[in-house]
């Protein structure tokens, strides 16, 4: 910890661009996760009120469901069209610029969601809706790709986990201004769905004062001197020399420089693993039970007794032990490493989940049993925290070129949208023929998971990008290896 803070003192400049990105794009995510259930109450009676003023006539229970889920729904669509436009986009107009134009539609997005209720228009809902899922696809792109670039290399980890340590704040904000004493009534749920905009205008007035990625500025606009300056910008007037030719041997890595396509980077043999190791830990983290936790914790609160107003404050508890798993991430991810932290975190989760699947199957039995799995569920949110929902992003930034990077978090991104609208639609299908025993499931997931990475993942801490591909090409080039070995071994039997 102590050498953290001594390197965060060397570069406090950094601080406060962390800050407004972490608000700007963390937040929002994290918000909008979490406001969605609190609000769709008010939401329903607002869809039943539009029609009846409307048509005359009352609406269909059916067609509410169909409304609201559409709504839920189409915020998926959203953030995936944004995600798969960002690799295009970063590539065409550079990270800050493309960051302003997601600023400039989240505003957009929030005044539809605000003035939904005065309009008495349930359809700016599903357009607010829609544009906030392009919004966050596309900045969270940006997001996590800007602190991989701006971040020195003795902070790489610690700035890396910054971003689920602010998405997760967002939950819990969204969690807090649900309650009914906030934001949860009839009359202040517009606010309520559209308040995260304000994080939009704070990025929008501030990004314009920073410049580009030092990366981005050497090796795609090939202007050392502004390089230069950016880097003084944000890490202090220091000697830079040395992280210069760190960035120039990305060109002894990869065959450009020039930003990949998806096509591109699914062809280059140079990252055929590395795209792997992605997809299994994009992947592992969707089917780590995380989403199923959160499902099956109001029922286990109710089962253990707990008075119903009181539940919206244990879910609070929740989102509070996950903030404070993720901040505990940034302080231990140098000192433990990327690999160790992710591989110990899903083994003590799947230990969670095994323990879950016997106590709600066992909870009838003694009235003690109950609290035992709600320990349980904090237990799996504290370790969830601190290890994949804070070290996947880390790790993934940290084994990718410049040059690959866009293409790369556009797998993942997309990945992640599609994984959350099909596990939203069937997850309530999966839990309805297996009760407790969905979570056998995730608990396989991992443990496939987990031999995969433990095999192939190599650790990224304190390495250059050049070392980390090093060991990646072990596997990517497997076959020339073993040739070149064979013809060593052929000269050294013929000189014998």
């Amino acid at each position: 910890m102590a050498g953290v803070l001594s390197d965060l003192a060397q570069h406090w400049k950094i601080l406060p661009l962390i800050i407004v990105l972490g608000i700007g794009s963390g937040l929002p995510l994290g918000y909008q996760i979490s406001v969605t259930s609190s609000s769709s109450v008010f939401v329903k009676e607002f869809i039943n009120q539009t029609w009846i003023r409307r048509y005359g006539t009352f609406v269909t229970e059916e067609t509410v469901t169909l409304l609201w889920s559409t709504a839920v729904s189409i915020y998926s669509i959203g953030g995936l069209l944004g995600s798969l436009l960002s690799g295009y986009l970063l590539g065409r107009y550079g990270k800050k610029r493309c960051q302003i134009l997601s600023n400039l539609v989240g505003i957009t997005a929030a005044m539809f969601l605000g003035l939904c209720k005065v309009a008495g228009s349930h359809e700016m809902i599903l357009i607010g809706r829609f544009l906030y899922g392009f919004t966050i696809g596309l900045s969270m792109n940006i997001y996590v790709q800007y602190l991989g670039e701006i971040a020195p290399r003795n902070l790489r980890g610690f700035i890396n986990t910054t971003a689920p340590v602010f998405m997760t704040s967002g939950k819990l904000w969204g969690q807090i201004v649900g309650l009914r004493e906030t934001l949860g009534t009839e009359a202040l749920w517009p606010l309520m769905l559209s308040l995260s905009g304000f994080t939009k205008v704070l990025q929008l007035a501030i990004m314009p004062f920073y410049p580009e990625t030092p990366p981005y500025l050497l090796l795609v606009k090939k202007d050392k001197e502004r390089c230069v300056k950016a880097m003084k910008k944000y890490w202090g007037n220091h000697n830079y020399q040395a992280e210069i030719d760190n960035m120039l041997s990305e060109k002894e890595i990869c065959r450009t420089t020039k930003t990949m396509n998806v096509l591109e980077l699914v062809r280059d043999r140079s990252m055929r693993w590395q795209l792997y190791v992605v997809i299994c830990i994009s992947l592992a983290l969707q089917l780590s039970g995380i989403n199923a936790i959160y499902y099956y914790a109001n029922s286990v609160f109710v089962t253990a007794g707990l008075p119903v107003e009181q539940i919206p404050y244990m879910s609070l508890g929740m989102g509070s032990c996950e903030v404070l798993s993720s901040m505990l991430c940034t302080i231990l991810i140098e000192r433990c490493g990327r690999k160790t932290l992710l591989l110990g975190s899903y083994g003590l989760m799947g230990v969670m989940l095994a323990l879950l699947t016997v106590t709600l199957s066992l909870q009838g039995w003694y009235s003690w049993i109950p609290y035992c799995s709600a320990v349980l569920i904090f237990l799996y949110t504290l370790f969830f925290g601190v290890g994949p929902g804070a070290v996947t992003l880390s790790v993934v930034i940290e084994m990718c070129s410049h040059s690959s990077r866009p293409a790369v978090f556009v797998i993942i991104s997309s990945l992640n949208w599609i994984g959350m609208y099909v596990i939203g639609v069937a997850f309530p299908y999966v839990v309805a023929s297996l009760n407790q025993f969905c979570f056998l499931i995730f608990l396989t997931c991992i443990l496939v998971s987990g031999i995969f990475l433990f095999v192939f993942l190599p650790e990224t801490k304190g390495k250059s990008l050049q070392q980390i591909t090093e060991e990646f090409n072990r596997f990517n080039f497997r076959e020339k290896n073993s040739k070149d070995t064979a013809e060593i071994s052929e000269k050294i039997e013929t000189s014998v």
